[in-house]
């Protein structure tokens, strides 16, 4: 049997690799959306089942409102990724996959940065106890 993570654990793994096969191609320099797009091709290509840009209302007192939120990319409705191509991560980042975690219900994010020389320097992973 699977830990609570376990699935989890295993496609924040293939997010990293996949992470890491672009930044290998590409670099560092780009424009986020163009991470995006290479990322979420490198996954599909794992055959997982994922959304890009997926519109994420916030409930507030009792009326679902449209914040503009959007998950950058989310890997079989289990594993959120924010991805960035900033100088570096923020509390701010994390705050933002924390609060994407908790709307959807979700325990684990990776937070990655592709603006670094090294790609294992800009990936966070993010757990949110329940």
């Amino acid at each position: 049997m699977e830990t609570l993570l376990g699935i989890e654990n295993s496609l924040a793994k293939m997010a990293v690799d996949c992470a890491f096969r672009v930044h290998s191609a590409l670099g560092p320099g780009l424009l986020e959306s163009v991470y995006e797009k290479c990322l979420a091709h490198e996954l599909s290509k794992q055959n997982l089942s994922l959304e890009t840009q997926v519109h994420l209302p916030v409930i507030y007192d009792g009326v679902q409102l449209d914040a503009g939120l959007r998950l950058d990319i989310w890997m079989e409705r289990k594993v959120i990724l924010e991805l960035k191509a900033a100088e570096e991560l923020t509390p701010l980042h994390q705050a933002q996959l924390l609060t994407y975690l908790k709307l959807t219900g979700n325990q684990l994010g990776l937070l990655i940065n592709f603006n670094t020389p090294l790609i294992k320097h800009g990936i966070r992973r993010v757990v949110l106890s329940r």
